[in-house]
């Protein structure tokens, strides 16, 4: 690889380091986390909940599919998900597997990265969906926490529709989250 692609490459992974999730930020956070912030806390709750399942993974393509699964958004930013639902079903994906064939374009590795990128959309095998889980998982632990920090009332709406996980560790962390939010909700309206 030439330097000036690799250059390029993580120019665009240092992006998300500017990258605001939009979606605090709709809703008045102050100093909102980034998408590269987020990406670790991915990254983190993956490899924690890839310790209490039973399931073989592969631990080094699991990370990986953490690592890249925002990278797109150097490009397209970071759209929350109620403005998705304006546009065309499927239009993310497409939308975002053009931004990781750019952002990949000249890389040697980029069909590896691109497949890993693919697996994890598919969400058909165990190590894309504990992906999915620690994606969803992170936002909703940072929305409690917050909640808890600002006292943001616009957050309750996370807490509206539950979520449900693909495997029972992430969906017995984020009940033991939501039991704890209505807790503290109860317990700031004088109910307790």
């Amino acid at each position: 690889m030439n330097l000036p692609t690799l250059l390029t490459l993580l120019q665009h992974g240092n992006q998300l380091k500017r990258t605001a999730r939009a979606g605090w930020v709709q809703r008045g956070v102050p100093n909102a986390e980034n998408v590269a912030a987020h990406s670790y806390g991915v990254v983190f709750t993956a490899l924690t909940l890839a310790q209490l399942i039973e399931e073989p993974l592969d631990l080094g393509r699991l990370l990986a599919m953490a690592a890249l699964h925002d990278l797109p958004e150097g490009l397209t930013t970071d759209i929350p998900t109620p403005a998705w639902r304006y546009l065309p079903p499927g239009i993310k994906t497409e939308v975002e597997r053009g931004a990781m064939n750019e952002i990949l374009q000249d890389a040697p590795f980029a069909g590896a990265w691109l497949d890993l990128w693919e697996e994890l959309h598919a969400a058909q095998t165990a190590a894309a969906r504990l992906v999915h889980d620690a994606d969803k998982l992170d936002m909703y632990l940072q929305a409690y926490i917050y909640q808890r920090q600002t006292g943001n009332q616009q957050l309750r709406e996370f807490w509206r529709t539950p979520h449900t996980f693909y495997f029972p560790q992430a969906q017995a962390v984020y009940d033991a989250l939501r039991e704890k939010e209505e807790g503290r909700r109860k317990k700031e309206e004088g109910y307790v």
